[in-house]
């Protein structure tokens, strides 16, 4: 069993910040790469940003330069230090890692239940 725990999300004001964390659990080998999408109301889920085994990020355009994704591989802990925040930030914002877990070794996609965020204008 593999879980996913965000935490940090609640409620900010324009041009306030905000600090998600999301700690994996349970029977891991390995950690790949992880991600933190988020979807609002009425849209698609997008991808914010990303962050390779070895610390290599990538972020939506939206949220490039105001966004910071970290992670911490002895903790199994990403975070996603969200600064700037606008109205259109608002969202839940889930957590994703593609990870190897025991046993048998499978490589597969994990969610988090998702912590929302909102910003007021």
């Amino acid at each position: 069993q593999v879980q996913l725990v965000e935490s940090g999300g609640g409620l900010v004001q324009r041009g306030g910040s905000l600090r998600l964390s999301c700690a994996a659990s349970g029977s891991i080998l390995r950690i790949n790469a992880m991600g933190w999408y988020r979807q609002a109301p009425g849209k698609q889920r997008e991808l914010v940003a990303s962050i390779t085994s070895s610390g290599s990020t990538n972020y939506a355009d939206s949220v490039k330069g105001r966004f910071t994704m970290s992670r911490d591989n002895a903790k199994y802990t990403v975070y996603l230090q969200m600064n700037s925040l606008k109205p259109e930030d608002t969202a839940v914002y889930y957590c994703q890692a593609n990870l190897r877990s025991w046993p048998g070794g499978a490589v597969s996609d994990y969610w988090g239940q998702g912590t929302q965020v909102t910003v007021s204008s």
